[in-house]
């Protein structure tokens, strides 16, 4: 069973009008726009869907209060490998079957689908890194970026009480562990052989369920920090970054968002092999963040633009 990714997020608002600024300022291409209801896409052609809350088209179940992500759908490899979803999603609550498109409410009580991928090939290069043992930058000095135009959605991560419960369901869908906080979260990527994760499943002890952030791939390090950059001259919150994380060694850049919790740029993370074999962390900050800018990098004086205290809690997202 081959599930290749996220083809599409959707998000049920308050403020489609905020949202609308936001994700153009975040470097998302609006392809459609009727009333409320805002189509936007990623490069490879992964959809983000803005809805105002009260939509009918909506998803009636929601994991909480907007705004928030109402549904997420994933990209299958072929027919086949829907058909495959359809009869493991038949016993879930809510399942539909309709055009190519199954959907259930999962264990979290997240409405999710799955379809034949519609993303697109394209030819994106990123700046290669010269290394102390292997220069493969000569003579092309790395690029600046103005700001950000992200690549595909390349994971999504909620809060659940139903830890255990979901990540049943995924792995029989066809879901890797990829690590694991034993108790708290789990890390899972879509296939044996991928990016580090496409979902995190994270329980807290107040088993609260909910969005916790989306992550949107960019083509290198150096497109994090120009389109974080442009975020901060056009007016929005760091939550925290650029950082890095020492689970998927990523470099990061969250953003409080209006359709809900948080965003995030992120680069040059690990890609994993069926030989991988998952490995367990105790929660804690500095397993969280390797580094991280509190309050992010101004985008005009191109400094730190405020300090900040280390975090105290496990989870650097637990206090939001």
């Amino acid at each position: 069973m081959s599930i290749s990714g996220i083809d599409r997020v959707v998000y049920g608002v308050e403020d489609s009008q905020a949202c609308k600024r936001f994700f153009l300022d975040f470097g998302l291409q609006l392809v459609r726009e009727d009333g409320d209801n805002l189509d936007f896409e990623t490069q490879n052609g992964g959809e983000v869907f803005v809805r105002h809350k009260d939509d009918p088209g909506l998803p009636a179940q929601s994991i909480e209060e907007a705004p928030t992500v109402r549904q997420v759908i994933w990209g299958a490899a072929s027919d086949a490998d829907v058909e495959r979803c359809r009869q493991i999603m038949a016993s879930a609550p809510g399942f539909e079957d309709s055009g190519g498109l199954v959907s259930c409410i999962d264990p979290t009580g997240l409405a999710i689908g799955i379809r034949k991928s519609r993303s697109r090939k394209i030819a994106i290069q990123g700046a290669p890194a010269n290394t102390w043992d292997n220069a493969v930058r000569i003579d092309d000095p790395s690029p600046n970026y103005d700001r950000a135009e992200p690549v595909e959605i390349g994971h999504v991560v909620f809060f659940t009480d139903k830890l255990e419960q979901a990540t049943a369901f995924y792995r029989e869908l066809g879901f890797q562990l990829s690590d694991s906080y034993p108790g708290y979260g789990n890390f899972m990527r879509t296939a044996e052989r991928g990016g580090h994760h496409n979902l995190f499943y994270l329980q807290l002890p107040n088993e609260k369920r909910g969005l916790n952030h989306i992550a949107f791939k960019v083509r290198d390090i150096h497109e994090v920090f120009g389109g974080g950059m442009h975020m901060s001259r056009c007016g929005w919150e760091t939550q925290l970054g650029p950082g890095k994380h020492p689970i998927s060694s990523a470099i990061f850049w969250y953003f409080h968002n209006p359709a809900g919790a948080l965003v995030e740029y992120y680069a040059d993370e690990d890609v994993l092999t069926e030989a991988w074999k998952p490995r367990e962390f105790k929660p804690g900050p500095t397993v969280y963040a390797d580094w991280a800018i509190t309050g992010g990098i101004d985008g005009n004086t191109r400094r730190q633009a405020k300090s900040g205290e280390a975090p105290s809690s496990r989870f650097v997202s637990e206090a939001d």
